[in-house]
């Protein structure tokens, strides 16, 4: 199998060219939820954001098209205050699966860089429990709800290709609070705040041995919550995969992710739990798979484990699985 290196050095219009296309869908799914502040559920999943040439914006337009799904079963220890539901709670158990839609649209180059624009349409079910510290002394309640959740809104992509071997993307993403909110109900589907992330996304090619390393670093920056007048702090997040593809379409390798708070958060319940700051690293192995179906169409798809292998102030998450399966035209 071509690796991409060689296909960029060939005509915009090669078929093997498009074949590199299919797994640009990481580009614009760089959307997962989980493990930010109120509530100790938020934005950024460690270990998420990464997938094979994550760098890489190709020269040519085409459009993709990704379903991705997450399932996340975590906690927040039991003798941990959490802020939630707009008062505190004494541990959180929390299920999260999540499914969501990608359309990413290759628009072409100029000056040497080359242009995207996405977004991504996600369906979440999440149940919640919770011990209410404030309002029912040593209460244990749980909480469902299953509906959209905010839109991720990709305005722009810009790849440049370093070298044969090395790729680089800057894209800037937002979060819009389109998502059913009740800031008295334990599960939302929606954070309702707006969350600007700028992204950086790298990727190199060892050809020779076959080796792959992508890595995605960003910054999120989130709106106060207007109904609970909570202010999540800036967080910033960085997921890195070491991947070994064979001739077969196989790969497999290891992802690493981490969700590092900058600062404290504000409000008067964040005041009251001195900031809920917090961090969490995930660490685990991905199988990837690269095929090409109707004999033009390239299909990607992949399935990792991720769970959290240190967590402070965020949801701890054993089982924490993802797969992804993205098509291009």
């Amino acid at each position: 199998m071509n690796t991409l290196p060689s296909l960029l050095a060939k005509p915009p219009k090669s078929p093997q060219l498009v074949w590199s296309m299919a797994l640009l869908a990481a580009i614009a799914l760089q959307a997962p939820f989980a493990h930010a502040t109120e509530g100790a559920l938020g934005r950024p999943i460690a270990g998420t954001s990464v997938l094979p040439n994550v760098g890489v914006v190709p020269p040519e337009p085409v459009t993709i098209v990704s379903l991705q799904q997450i399932y996340i079963d975590g906690s927040v220890g039991g003798s941990r205050q959490v802020p939630i539901a707009g008062t505190t709670a004494v541990g959180v158990d929390g299920k999260i699966a999540l499914t969501l839609a990608t359309m990413l649209k290759v628009w072409g180059g100029k000056g040497g860089w080359d242009f995207a624009s996405g977004i991504t349409l996600p369906y979440a079910w999440t149940e919640v429990t919770a011990n209410l510290s404030s309002r029912y002394v040593g209460a244990s309640q749980t909480d469902s709800a299953s509906n959209l959740f905010d839109l991720y809104i990709t305005p722009v992509v810009a790849g440049y290709h370093l070298s044969q071997t090395d790729h680089v993307a800057l894209s800037f993403n937002f979060w819009a609070p389109t998502g059913r909110y009740d800031k008295n109900s334990l599960a939302n589907t929606s954070l309702n705040n707006w969350t600007f992330v700028p992204q950086v996304a790298y990727t190199k090619y060892v050809p020779k041995y076959g080796l792959e390393f992508d890595a995605v670093a960003g910054l999120q920056f989130y709106t106060r919550n207007p109904a609970t007048d909570y202010q999540n702090a800036p967080l910033f997040t960085l997921d890195v995969m070491g991947l070994k593809k064979f001739a077969n379409g196989v790969g497999v390798g290891l992802v690493m992710g981490t969700v590092q708070q900058l600062g404290k958060d504000s409000g008067p319940t964040a005041d009251r739990l001195d900031g809920f700051e917090g961090h969490d690293l995930s660490l685990g192995p991905i199988v990837t798979y690269d095929t090409v179906v109707a004999g033009k169409r390239p299909l990607s798809a992949s399935v990792r484990w991720i769970p959290s292998v240190a967590s402070t102030r965020r949801l701890k998450s054993t089982p924490s699985v993802m797969a992804t399966a993205t098509l291009a035209f």
